[in-house]
Order: C-alpha cells, then sequence, then structure tokens
C-alpha cells in the first residue's frame, strides 16, 4: 500500500523563522496536533486537510523547484509515516527542516534533519507536554525555540537555559509571540539577562503579509 500523509497544504514562500530565515523554502504542512496552545496560530491545520501519497507529495515539491523543504503542522510528527517521508525527501537531495513541538519523540529522525524544537512555556498551556528525553536526541546544528508569551514565560525560559546551558550546546531561539509581547521589549529583557548566546526569533511571515494569512 502506497505510503500517505494527511496534509493541510504544499506551498512555496520564504522561511519566515529560525536560522533559515529569508531563504525561499517549500512548505509541507501536515494536519492535526495534539496540542492546544492558548497563541496557536494555525489551527486551521487541526482538522480536515487530504490524504496524499508520497508520491502526489513529491510530485508537488518537484513542480515548486525549492531544494529547501521544511515539515511543519499542527504537530507532523503525530503522523507515524512522517520520518519515512523526510528520510525519502534526504535521499532525493532535499535539504529538510522539521517545526515540532517537542512533545512527540524525535530519535527516529533521519540524522541529517534539521530540527526545531519548541520547549513548550507556560503561557502556551502546554508546558507539561514537553518530552524533555529529546534534547539528548538534538545535534549542535539544531534549534530550540521558546515561543515568549510574557515575563512570566521569559524567565521560565532564561531558568531553563541556564539549567541546561542549553546555549552551550544548541542553537537557542526567543520568539516574541505575535501581538502579545513588543520584540524590543524581549531585546531588552534579553539584554538585561546576559544571554548572549541567545537569538531573537520575530516570525517574519507576519510582518510582511497578513498576520492571519494562509500559504505564505
Amino acid at each position: 500500500m502506497q505510503r500517505s500523509l494527511l496534509i493541510t497544504e504544499i506551498y512555496k514562500s520564504v522561511q519566515g523563522e529560525a536560522a533559515y530565515a529569508g531563504w525561499p523554502c517549500s512548505f509541507v504542512r501536515l494536519t492535526g496536533c495534539p496540542l492546544r496552545c492558548r497563541w496557536c496560530d494555525t489551527v486551521y491545520g487541526f482538522h480536515g486537510g487530504e490524504r496524499r501519497s508520497f508520491d502526489e507529495i513529491l510530485a508537488e515539491l518537484d513542480r515548486l523547484g525549492c531544494p529547501l523543504v521544511e515539515i511543519t503542522g499542527g504537530e507532523p510528527l503525530a503522523q507515524p509515516e512522517t520520518p519515512a517521508l523526510i528520510e525519502t525527501l534526504i535521499h532525493l537531495g532535499y535539504k529538510v527542516m522539521i517545526e515540532t513541538s517537542g512533545a512527540e519523540p524525535i530519535e527516529s529522525l533521519h540524522p541529517a534533519t534539521h530540527i526545531i524544537m519548541d520547549l513548550k512555556c507556560p503561557d502556551s498551556g502546554m508546558e507539561d507536554r514537553n518530552l524533555y528525553e529529546n534534547l539528548s536526541h538534538l545535534k549542535p546544528t539544531d534549534e530550540i525555540k521558546f515561543v515568549i508569551a510574557s515575563r512570566r514565560d521569559f524567565e521560565w525560559a532564561r531558568d531553563r537555559v541556564r539549567t541546561g546551558d542549553l546555549d552551550q550546546h544548541f542553537q537557542v531561539l526567543f520568539s516574541a509571540a505575535f501581538g502579545l509581547v513588543k520584540p524590543a521589549d524581549l531585546v531588552e529583557w534579553i539584554l538585561d539577562a546576559g544571554l548572549h548566546r541567545v537569538r531573537l526569533n520575530l516570525q517574519q511571515h507576519k510582518y510582511i503579509w497578513h498576520p492571519r494569512a494562509k500559504g505564505v
């Protein structure tokens, strides 16, 4: 039987976040997520979607013609066939990123996968879903992202970084939750805390297009 995934959308845009921000990128947005973060901006991906075979997904990515691909959601690892799609793409020569909540195991991912893993701060309402054993499966080139929605979130993330020396082992991003924390305030907090190896992360696509725009 042909392998398949439930897909919300496949499109090409520029990468809006993290280390590859600004690069042209194809996105494969998978349907479904077991989490319900209070600030989630992709609730349209929780349900619905279309069942598409690997061949159909690969054909669409070939048509888009971009060598950088991000697998996202929802929570892409909630679908068990996702690691197999990533491995297929890597063998075809794509550079593959995955953005994951960190609530699903990542050890089955191909070692060439570039992982962007959230650690859920208190204001997300999903802090108890953090799967901390995932940290032992991250590579130094991978990224840990904290979405900061308040001063409380910042202090929680700051303490996590310091306690685990996360910024000594991985790329660490502090992302301003759009409309909830002013980027200027987050910059001030980062500098005052002496977090000199933490990177400010902004969702560039929300400044380029309407914050609720899909397919960008």
